[in-house]
């Protein structure tokens, strides 16, 4: 979190961006919901300006906000962090009115906002990691408080994982084993075993590849992410990094599934997305500025592409 990327949060950001469809099981698990993987996923932009007392505004980058569109619509905010942290309960409460006051509406002389659903991903955890975080506002009204959910992933076995399709957990399933990384690089026959661990993982990828249950390039980006996180976290321990990737393969960044992919959604899904887009934001499921970002158009031209549709 904050203005400055790490590595986890690139592979964070990346999922999210490329496969927006994993999102969905996870924000089952930690939400409790029942979204069926058909719903449509609208990100907003993740820059916010803070006005400060002295005036000026600070830019903060969330790691991702996005509303799913189903029955109900519902906006969510989730951020990835390694290690628990409590000054995160400041940032969240930053970025959670915010993205409430870029949709607050006016109506009298009434400022209604509406904060979403947050959640923190912890990809390291222990015994005092606290399982949910928790906000208490008081006001000359009375006091409330909201709850930020916690998910460990630490705490997922690769059965759960893939029992429940977490999918998009398993690029930092490494971080379980980070403790014994020391014992692997000196011991081959546990060195086996992890990568015994991994053979299980690309051996399931395949098997619900085969079911249709996810498409290659779903496939490639897990296994490049996975890839992504290990370099960066196994950096000392080369043993490590070499038997995982024997097992997961190399580099995939620019596998041909990715390509072919870029190139669809820039042709032949460019026009029905758009007209999405503009019945979102005709519903007022959208604002103009988050179509636009989704658009990747400035507010203008997407205002005038919105008029020529409406003609």
């Amino acid at each position: 979190m904050g203005t400055a990327n790490t590595p986890y949060d690139d592979v964070f950001r990346t999922l999210l961006n490329d496969c927006s469809g994993l999102i969905i099981p996870v924000i089952n698990e930690v939400f409790g919901e029942n979204y069926t993987g058909k719903e449509d996923i609208i990100f907003s932009p993740n820059e916010h300006y803070i006005n400060q007392q002295d005036g000026h505004e600070a830019e903060r980058i969330t790691d991702t906000c996005f509303k799913i569109i189903g029955t109900k619509t519902k906006k969510y905010h989730l951020e990835c962090q390694s290690s628990a942290d409590n000054s995160m309960l400041i940032r969240f409460f930053e970025y959670d009115t915010q993205i409430a006051l870029d949709e607050g509406v006016i109506q009298g002389n009434v400022l209604r906002v509406t904060l979403p659903h947050s959640a923190v991903l912890y990809l390291r955890s222990g015994s005092t990691t606290p399982n949910q975080l928790k906000t208490e506002i008081i006001t000359p009204g009375g006091s409330i408080s909201y709850e930020i959910q916690v998910m460990k992933s630490q705490q997922y076995t690769l059965g759960e994982i893939f029992k429940k399709r977490l999918l998009f957990l398993i690029p930092f399933y490494i971080f379980s084993h980070e403790r014994r990384f020391e014992e692997y690089n000196q011991d081959e026959s546990k060195l086996e075993k992890l990568k015994g661990e991994y053979e299980e993982i690309r051996s399931r990828l395949e098997d619900l590849l085969k079911d249709h249950e996810i498409s290659e390039y779903t496939k490639c980006t897990i296994i490049d992410m996975s890839g992504k996180v290990l370099e960066h976290i196994a950096g000392k321990y080369e043993a490590v990094r070499r038997g995982v990737k024997s097992v997961m393969g190399g580099k995939v960044l620019e596998y041909e599934a990715k390509t072919i992919l870029r190139e669809g959604r820039l042709e032949g899904r460019k026009e029905g997305r758009l007209e999405m887009l503009f019945d979102l934001v005709c519903g007022n499921l959208l604002s103009i500025a988050e179509a636009a970002a989704q658009a990747n158009l400035s507010e203008e031209l997407f205002r005038k592409k919105m008029q020529d549709y409406s003609k």
